[in-house]
This record gives structure tokens, C-alpha cells and sequence, in this order.
């Protein structure tokens, strides 16, 4: 599961998303629009300014804006920001990877076999969904393949 940490920072982006190319908001709108408690958006989006996917401005115009576009920023993206690896299996993950204490080879490892799958699929659907598409939620396709 993600945790709720991603959850704020996903929707916070959102609302920046909805936002528009360009306009910023205040944390205090986006924490009253999404009930995110606000001084645990204040460290989430300190966060994402760290990691060049939002900026601030001060000032009665200032706030917070994506540096870049919607159509940039994919839900992977940012759940590895926050949360870490993705993949369930310390042997799958893309920016943690490390043996399995208990493993022997992986390349006979039923379990891994099996959550690779998984992980590609994950990996696929979050690597390729962006901010804007999540806007569109009637464009998103579910294959239950």
C-alpha cells in the first residue's frame, strides 16, 4: 500500500495540476480543498520543491506551481519520491535492488517469478499515468488482462 504521505503529495499535485500551466497556489487553499493537515503539506511540498517538480513563489500572488508539465510528472515518479521502491521484493526493485537474504538463485525463484509479473505490471501503469491523465479519470483504461 502507499502511504498516506503519497497520498497528500499525489493529491496536492493534482490540485496544482488543476490548477492551470503557470498558476500557483497557497498551501493554505490546497490544505482546506484536499484536507491534507498543513504543516504535513508544508514538508511534502518542501519534498517535491527538493526534487525540481514543484517551486514557489512569495508574496499575495505567490504559492506553489509544477515547474513542469502535467503530462510530465507520472504517479512512479513521485510514489518512488516519497515512498521508495515499488516493487514488493527487495530483488525486483529498480532503485533499491538487493539479494534476498533467504534466496538461492533468482533465477529459479518461484516466488520472484510471480511478483515480477506484478511488478512490471505496477510498474507499467505508473510509470506511464501522469498527473494529467489522472485528470481525465473516464480516459483511463483498466485491462483486467
Amino acid at each position: 500500500m502507499i502511504s498516506q504521505k503519497a497520498k497528500y503529495a499525489l493529491r496536492a499535485l493534482v490540485a496544482l495540476a488543476r490548477a492551470g500551466r503557470g498558476q500557483s497556489r497557497m498551501i493554505g487553499e490546497i490544505s482546506r480543498d484536499q484536507a491534507i493537515p498543513k504543516k504535513f503539506l508544508e514538508q511534502i511540498l518542501l519534498e517535491l520543491k527538493r526534487a525540481g517538480i514543484v517551486t514557489s513563489r512569495r508574496g499575495r500572488m505567490g504559492g506553489y506551481e509544477l515547474v513542469r508539465a502535467p503530462e510530465e510528472i507520472m504517479y512512479g515518479e513521485v510514489l518512488r519520491l516519497i515512498d521508495g521502491p515499488i516493487a514488493p521484493l527487495p530483488c525486483l526493485s529498480k532503485i533499491a535492488y538487493r539479494k534476498c537474504e533467504d534466496c538461492k538463485d533468482e533465477g529459479s525463484c518461484e516466488i520472484r517469478h510471480v511478483f515480477e509479473r506484478v511488478t512490471l505490471a505496477t510498474r507499467a501503469v505508473l510509470d506511464r499515468t501522469s498527473l494529467a491523465d489522472s485528470l481525465n479519470l473516464e480516459d483511463i483504461s483498466v485491462d483486467a488482462a
